[in-house]
């Protein structure tokens, strides 16, 4: 019997919004280490501006994710593969989902406090101002910058994680887990 039949793979718009955000987020840091690299010039202020407009992207696609996963559960896991995974790892899938969508969430609305506190407001494609996250005060934005960027980067290594188990799945394993997630034939 076939593990992956429809009903054991996720919806193309899980899919898609799986990769997308994926991706984005993978270029929202890279930017972000890019940019912060960069000394002060026009140049880091229109990055730092893209960053901004990528994170309130990111934020949003993060709500239409999550209420795509609260209205649509996801597919069961073949038996097969819940039977041969270890009590920790069913621990750890779960925890580190759990994980993600806390920091979908937090990395950008850290950061939009961030810009709010300092005084950048965000202009979302230079054309549509957002309400301040917070009023501004320097001091409080001194405290949030460097929570913004903790949260990124444990973001980061959640990804790497994720990835990480995915790939393991796939090659060490050969359970074929990642193709529940791959778009393609059903």
């Amino acid at each position: 019997m076939n593990d992956f039949q429809p009903a054991n793979r996720y919806s193309h718009t899980a899919m898609a919004l799986h990769w997308v955000l994926g991706l984005g987020l993978v270029a929202m840091f890279l930017l972000g280490l890019y940019m912060t690299s960069l000394p002060f010039s026009p140049q880091r202020l229109k990055l730092y501006n893209w960053h901004k407009w990528a994170g309130v992207v990111v934020l949003t696609l993060s709500f239409v994710r999550l209420a795509w996963r609260l209205t649509h559960r996801p597919p069961q896991l073949p038996l097969r593969i819940e039977a041969a995974m270890p009590r920790w790892q069913h621990v750890a899938h779960h925890g580190t989902h759990l994980a993600l969508y806390v920091l979908f969430f937090a990395v950008p609305l850290l950061g939009w406090a961030y810009s709010s506190a300092a005084g950048f407001p965000i202009v979302l494609f230079g054309v549509l101002p957002l309400p301040d996250f917070m009023p501004v005060d320097k001091a409080l934005a001194e405290l949030i910058k460097p929570a913004h960027g903790y949260a990124a980067y444990a973001l980061a290594a959640l990804v790497v994680l994720h990835v990480a188990a995915a790939l393991k799945h796939q090659f060490i394993d050969r359970d074929g887990l990642l193709t529940r997630m791959l778009p393609g034939r059903r």
